[in-house]
């Protein structure tokens, strides 16, 4: 006899904004479905498709259910059962014996695979701090984006989603919000509906773009001329709220002279754009308080990123748009989440902190890092990597190398996951996780504010744990005794916020276990009256910590690595600029091995305008191999004007063994930074297409 359906509350764990509140339905142990909490005021009852679909990822018939160590050679993905104990000792006995003589030759890898506070950032951070293992810079992502908000505003803030829906102008800047910021886009449609006028500004016709009131088609990577465009026109015109600009930011007139630099001639040059569209857009911008500018992350993957967001987050500042709640900026809202980051992973357990401070690699040069033979600069050579929330095989840039690297027979490799990913195929050892639904977790949001608590829905599948457990169980067999090491899931989600941060209004984890979820104490117009959080509490358009590092204080652009400005010679053996956005399918390489969202993606393909597919005899449909010095990839093609001349653009990510020819659109990108944060330039890739 069937036992009656329970219902269980939880988080979606995946890098979206959305954060959205899942309702779980249980029958006899098992999930059987996920709806969006109808609760939750961002979620409203609503996932998006992949996640709608949640249940087919944790009861999948390849979900790895017991640990495993290698067979065959690397990459051949072979490998035979065995027990936790004898995993454990085999993790415990060659880490511990790196650890002894070098312990910055082991270097975890893990980023978002989940954004929960406990499974993602605790324990795990803990054990490798304890061993002095190198340290990861997560910046793959968003930390361009992050550093610019950080020197503008001083932490990654912005206007609350809400109140988008009483805009009157929305700027949908870089971003694609139908695929990738579902309760977003409502807000934006709640907005049009009532008369508002929407803007998407992004080299490619999305399917967001094709549902605003007008798309603006930039080139890549020149968003921040873009930007300073505008401020031109404000300037020039005298659009600007005075009072504002001398009460709440910092460097205006320094700012204003290199606006008025950035012509609208020397602009639409710039960008690939009329003239008039920099004069327009200036004008629409300028034309109400209740104008909202909605970033994303793509329009910062270029070498230029950082000091494109900067420039943009300027804009509301200078025509006083923070005035209104529904005016202002957001590219994230994390900043708002009161995290206690050195309770979670203590980095005091470093031996020797902080006098001592292990090497830092950045994970965009992944590929850099596990070819290095070690050396002084350096410091020794990778022996051993630990990857967990990530598949850096499949996501990292320029993915030769990394496969290269992660096929030495001499590196150590223990792979924490839920599925045999591209990066699985390589492991020593590979240990099977939990999925959201089978653990306890805490998150904030980057696209709400709201914080949230997951708790278990169903008990693990087979012998999956969570990874706060595995790295418990690991740091076990080595004989560490530190007790933060053991701490329980539950003390470290009660230890992931500081509480007394008046944005809690007092809560603490028993309350947000309790509730499902809290919302943030902020104003509803959060910087109205100023109160950023840079050095002077204002706006920064001159940024001193900026000049102190070298930097230039000021918002500029930078031409992009690869483009006929910052590149001549390369662009005229690769004149196609490549973007690969996410497909709207997939979330990262998360959920390409669901086979009913990969049967509706289709096939790998890119999008190519019909002047460019011309020149190269390319028909509609026809097979095409896209190339440069780093790599190739093989697709469709599909001949659209959706993607602006001079440009290819290739959803992704698709993991490489289910892509006909084993490769990617990472094979073509390079593991160059932004200008700040140190970030990954993805969107910064020269190439040449042909017929295969």
């Amino acid at each position: 006899m069937n036992a009656p359906a329970e219902f269980a509350r939880a988080v979606c764990p995946h890098d979206c904004p959305d954060t959205c509140a899942m309702r779980v339905t249980v029958e006899n142990g098992r999930a059987i479905k996920v709806n969006g909490d109808p609760d939750h005021p961002p979620t409203q009852g609503v996932l998006c498709t992949k996640v709608t679909r949640y249940a087919e990822r944790v009861h999948h018939p390849k979900r790895l259910t017991q640990p495993m160590k290698r067979v065959g050679r690397k990459g051949e993905g072979r490998f035979e059962p065995i027990n936790w104990d004898e995993a454990c000792r085999l993790a415990a006995g060659r880490l511990g014996e790196i650890a002894q003589r070098a312990p910055e030759a082991i270097l975890p890898y893990s980023y978002a695979g989940t954004m929960g506070l406990v499974q993602g950032d605790s324990i795990a951070q803990r054990f490798f701090h304890k061993l002095g293992a190198s340290r990861l810079d997560r910046a793959i992502c968003a930390a361009a984006g992050a550093a610019g908000l950080r020197y503008t505003f001083g932490s990654s803030l912005g206007m609350l989603t809400e109140y988008f829906a009483e805009s009157e102008v929305i700027l949908i800047w870089g971003a694609n919000p139908i695929a990738s910021n579902l309760h977003f886009w409502t807000r934006a449609q709640e907005a049009k509906r009532n008369g508002a006028k929407l803007i998407a500004i992004d080299p490619y016709r999305s399917l967001t773009a094709e549902k605003c009131h007008q798309h603006i088609a930039l080139k890549p990577g020149t968003d921040g001329a873009l930007a300073l465009g505008m401020m031109h026109v404000l300037i020039t015109e005298d659009r600007l709220d005075h009072d504002y600009i001398a009460a709440h930011t910092h460097g205006f007139d320094a700012l204003k002279a290199r606006a008025l630099t950035y012509t609208p001639a020397r602009v639409a040059a710039i960008c690939g754009i009329e003239e008039q569209v920099v004069v327009d857009l200036a004008h629409l911008y300028a034309s109400t308080r209740k104008a909202a500018i909605r970033m994303n992350y793509g329009l910062q993957r270029v070498r230029g990123g950082g000091n494109a967001v900067r420039a943009i987050a300027c804009l509301p500042a200078l025509t006083g748009a923070w005035r209104e709640r529904a005016g202002g900026v957001l590219l994230s809202s994390s900043g708002w989440a009161p995290v206690d980051a050195n309770a979670l992973q203590r980095p005091d357990l470093i031996p020797g902190w902080p006098q001592h401070q292990p090497r830092i690699v950045n994970m965009n040069q992944i590929g850099d890092a596990l070819t290095h033979a070690g050396d002084a600069a350096f410091g020794p050579k990778v022996e051993a990597i630990v990857v967990y929330n990530s598949n850096p095989v499949a996501v990292a840039p320029e993915s030769a190398k990394v496969a290269a690297g992660f096929a030495r027979e001499d590196l150590f490799t223990i792979v924490l996951e839920q599925f045999q990913t591209d990066t699985a195929d390589y492991a020593d050892l590979l240990l099977p996780a939990t999925t959201q639904l089978e653990h306890l977790d805490v998150h904030k949001s980057y696209g709400h504010t709201h914080v949230m608590a997951n708790l278990p829905a169903i008990a693990p599948v087979g012998e999956a744990r969570p990874n706060t457990e595995i790295f418990r169980s690991i740091a076990r067999a080595m004989g560490l005794t530190e007790p933060a090491l053991f701490e329980s899931d539950e003390d470290v989600a009660a230890s992931a916020f500081d509480w007394s941060d008046p944005a809690l209004g007092g809560a603490d984890w028993a309350a947000l276990k309790r509730e499902g979820w809290l919302k943030l104490n902020i104003a509803e117009a959060p910087f109205a009256n100023g109160g950023f959080r840079t050095p002077t509490g204002k706006c920064e358009f001159h940024s001193e910590a900026l000049a102190k590092a070298g930097l230039d204080p000021l918002p500029d652009y930078l031409p992009p690595y690869e483009s006929a400005d910052g590149a001549p010679e390369l662009a005229a053996r690769y004149p196609l600029a490549m973007i690969s956005p996410p497909a709207r399918n997939f979330l990262n390489s998360t959920f390409v091995n669901v086979e009913s969202l990969r049967a509706t993606e289709g096939e790998p393909h890119v999008d190519l305008h019909p002047a460019d597919a011309a020149r190269r005899e390319i028909a509609d449909g026809d097979e095409v191999r896209v190339f440069n010095d780093r790599g190739s990839m093989r697709a469709r093609a599909r001949v659209t004007d959706r993607a602006r001349s001079g440009l290819v653009v290739g959803l992704s990510i698709w993991w490489k063994k289910l892509a006909p020819d084993g490769r990617n659109a990472n094979e073509v990108t390079s593991q160059a930074l932004t200008d700040l944060g140190g970030s990954a330039t993805f969107y910064d890739c020269l190439v040449e297409v042909e017929r295969a």
